[in-house]
């Protein structure tokens, strides 16, 4: 029984950076109905800046207070992202206009394409790690190891989403947003400022997978093309919970952290993919629309 708790806290572990990351397309998919397939390379940027800065602050520790490290690298991280995710929105995405969504897909993966080449010309192909940026402390109870760090991601992990559930259901912004996916054209006309609107929400996706790219750095090694299999990941889970769904694109990540890791820890990883997407594939006919996702009527 230990060893399915201990597989219960690692696909919480995993599936909380997915869902973080496919918030970002769920987000963007609700507002402009577009999906920025450029999303899984703003996350892995967002590792990078991650790795740097916490070097940085490590090495100024003698003048910086250790406690503060943590937290002001994922807001210096969660800030650059943000900002990243406006210039490109700003560059790419807003001169398009009313163009074809084909012109706009066509964009986002050459956008994906530009980061990761960016990344491999300036910084290598050498696998990088974000270093310890707080005292690992390991537990053990009733057989299941976890440690003080995996605690502190799945906190911040949970409360990053839940401040985002807040923000896009609780507060002006998020209706604005909601308002914007239901009718773009009549919102205007309200005194609502789309463009700011779909600034904050680019900024928004961007800086929550900001989050998810840190607990990645932490975690595993970055190379500038990890953001592909992580973005496709990320884009299945919020097509599995209901693409536009921030909710739905919550549970789709947590779904698949589950799928990733009990596959390969009761069978072998050489299933791992087959089960995830034979799991799309199954819920896409059986409902379509996704877990919480809600079909629309389109007046032709």
């Amino acid at each position: 029984m230990s060893f399915f708790f201990q597989q219960l806290l690692n696909a919480l572990q995993v599936g909380t950076m997915y869902a973080l990351v496919s918030i970002g397309y769920t987000m963007v998919y609700g507002v402009l109905t577009m999906i920025n397939f450029a999303h899984g390379d703003i996350f892995m940027v967002s590792s990078y800046f991650a790795f740097f800065f916490s070097i940085f602050f490590l090495r100024m520790t003698s003048h910086f207070p250790s406690f503060l490290v943590f937290p002001t690298i994922v807001l210096v991280t969660v800030i650059l992202t943000s900002f990243l995710a406006i210039i490109i929105e700003r560059l790419a995405y807003k001169p398009l206009g009313s163009a074809s969504k084909f012109s706009a897909i066509i964009t986002a993966l050459s956008v994906g394409i530009l980061l990761e080449n960016l990344v491999l010309a300036l910084i290598g192909p050498e696998p990088h790690q974000i270093p310890p940026l707080i005292p690992d402390v390991v537990y053990n109870l009733q057989g299941v190891a976890f440690s003080s760090f995996q605690v502190l991601i799945l906190a911040v992990s949970f409360l990053c989403m839940y401040i985002l559930d807040f923000i896009v259901y609780r507060t002006k912004v998020g209706m604005a947003m909601r308002a914007i996916s239901f009718d773009k054209t009549v919102v205007p006309l309200m005194g609502v400022p789309v463009d700011r609107i779909i600034e904050v929400t680019f900024a928004l996706g961007a800086a929550i997978a900001a989050v998810g790219g840190i607990i990645f750095g932490s975690v595993y090694s970055l190379d500038p093309y990890m953001g592909i299999r992580i973005g496709w990941w990320a884009f299945i889970a919020a097509v599995l919970g209901g693409i536009g769904n921030v909710r739905g694109a919550m549970i789709g990540g947590l779904i698949l952290g589950g799928v990733e890791i009990f596959v390969v820890a009761y069978t072998t990883s050489a299933y791992r993919d087959f089960v995830a997407f034979a799991i799309l594939l199954l819920l896409l006919v059986f409902r379509p629309t996704g877990i919480l996702g809600k079909s629309q009527i389109k007046k032709v």
